[in-house]
């Protein structure tokens, strides 16, 4: 009897505590967002929307306020847009009326109401509940909707977000670029891996590496270059199809297409060669701008690119001849001519040059800036292409393009070298050649897995960042990264 008289008095305790639990306010569960409602009511006539009588929760910053006697209106701003809210007198009292109209740009609140549209046409919220939930110490710029200051809009990325909706929109279609390329590459059957980003040996690309140390190994170690070294040696572990959207690191010079730290994704894709990526690539590209822009038409600066059209394709010494009238291309592969050329023309060259590395310079001054359309370039010299097999009929030219458009390079692939002891004498000649900026290290655990077999690979880098450039009509690769790298106030 006992017994039954404590779990009586037990469960009517939990009964107790239950109830109690409920009546605490949990005023943030089920907040609307301004694309819902407009998405929702936007296009209802203002009768329809009043038989409706909608109940709705918003919160935000305040962006712009009008106080108008008894009445004061207030705009505010979430992730997606603006909705307006409608605060009369009679509602709420007179202290706390007061208090609200007191509130200033900045401050962040929560509003409860319900929808109905102005006279205007506007749709709106008749609040009858509001709270404070943060107060704004600093007050926003005076030009709202227009800072101009790149200073402010790089070094304080949030100010810019509050203010600037086109920033807004790039950062927006950003992620949503980045997610599709995501899905395509799993449609595709390609895993996503990661790779590490502090190594002990840099490579994959010729650059100078940012250094750091570990200490507890002991060991000075690196930030990654690139991932390729270590994604062949997936494609070697039997990993067939493998991507990875990475972040890489250059200790190089910023421009308005280079960043120190910028977004990559690289692929390899094993039984496969460079032909194959670049119908690949193309049609990469075209889907992406069809799906998030709806349309193949993309205007980047002055240009307009058609990107339902066949992309260009042309080897670098068609281009020369092409594009650089003032050269006899009889003496181009004649090492004593391009070094007058180079004279003529101010490029400096360095000790190590060969013939290739002449005329991939030539290409890199002259042609570049020409190459505006969407255009693959082909036929790469063997010198600059220390990780790519060579053509199977000329053994001085690799296997290899880079797709090009707007005068940016925009992916880098080829048909991978699998031939350990030849990966091992070019890693030993760029050794050789090795100068200050760039510092290039032999992998020998990468020859290693290499003596146990590579498929023919073929593989590729794009760069994400230059990619959004172009699709968000953006000049400077800054424009497209949240927080670019910045010299430093003193």
């Amino acid at each position: 009897m006992i017994i039954k008289n404590f779990l009586n008095i037990n469960y009517k305790i939990k009964k107790l505590y239950i109830k109690k639990k409920k009546k605490k306010k949990k005023i943030f569960i089920n907040i609307n967002t301004s694309i819902q409602i407009n998405k929702k009511y936007y296009n209802k006539d203002i009768q329809t929307l009043s038989n409706i009588v909608k109940k709705v929760i918003v919160a935000g910053r305040i962006i712009n306020k009008r106080i108008m006697g008894s009445a004061t209106f207030i705009k505010i701003k979430d992730m997606w847009g603006y909705i307006q809210l409608y605060i009369t007198k009679n509602k709420f009292l007179f202290s706390l009326y007061k208090k609200i109209t007191k509130w200033k740009l900045g401050d962040i609140l929560l509003a409860k109401g319900v929808l109905f549209k102005t006279k205007t046409g506007e749709l709106s919220i008749l609040c009858n509940k509001l709270y404070l939930l943060t107060k704004s110490l600093r007050v926003l710029p005076n030009k709202f909707n227009n800072v101009l200051d790149k200073e402010i809009i790089y070094r304080q990325r949030y100010l810019d977000l509050i203010i600037n909706n086109n920033s807004n929109n790039i950062f927006k279609i950003r992620s949503k670029i980045i997610l599709y390329i995501r899905n395509y590459m799993n449609i595709n059957k390609f895993i996503e891996v990661e790779t590490p980003i502090i190594q002990t040996i840099p490579g994959g690309a010729a650059a100078k590496p940012f250094e750091t140390y570990h200490n507890s190994l002991n060991v000075k170690m690196y930030l990654r270059i690139s991932p390729e070294l270590y994604l062949k040696r997936l494609i070697i572990g039997g990993f067939e199809r493998v991507f990875e959207i990475n972040k890489n690191f250059r200790n190089e010079g910023i421009s308005y297409k280079h960043n120190p730290e910028f977004t990559m994704m690289e692929i390899y894709m094993a039984y496969s060669n460079y032909k194959i990526l670049i119908k690949f690539i193309e049609s990469l590209f075209k889907s992406i701008i069809k799906y998030i822009f709806n349309k193949t038409k993309i205007l980047y600066k002055n240009y307009l690119f058609d990107f339902n059209k066949p992309f260009k394709k042309i080897t670098m010494y068609n281009s020369i001849k092409k594009y650089y009238k003032y050269i006899n291309l009889k003496y181009i592969y004649n090492i004593f001519y391009l070094k007058k050329i180079f004279k003529s023309i101010n490029i400096k060259k360095k000790k190590y040059y060969k013939i290739g590395n002449y005329i991939n310079k030539i290409f890199e001054i002259i042609v570049i800036p020409y190459l505006i359309q969407p255009t693959f370039i082909l036929e790469y010299p063997i010198e600059v292409s220390p990780l790519s097999k060579r053509k199977y009929n000329n053994p001085s030219i690799a296997d290899r393009f880079e797709l090009f458009i707007a005068g940016l390079e925009i992916c880098n692939g080829f048909s991978e070298l699998n031939k350990s002891k030849e990966q091992y004498q070019r890693f030993k000649e760029q050794i050789k050649n090795m100068n200050n900026n760039n510092i290039i290290f032999k992998d020998t655990d990468y020859i290693k897995a290499l003596e146990y077999g590579m498929p023919p690979t073929a593989g590729l880098g794009i760069g994400i960042d230059r990619i959004i450039m172009i699709l968000t009509n953006s000049k400077t690769i800054k424009d497209v990264i949240l927080f670019p790298t910045m010299r430093k106030i003193i």
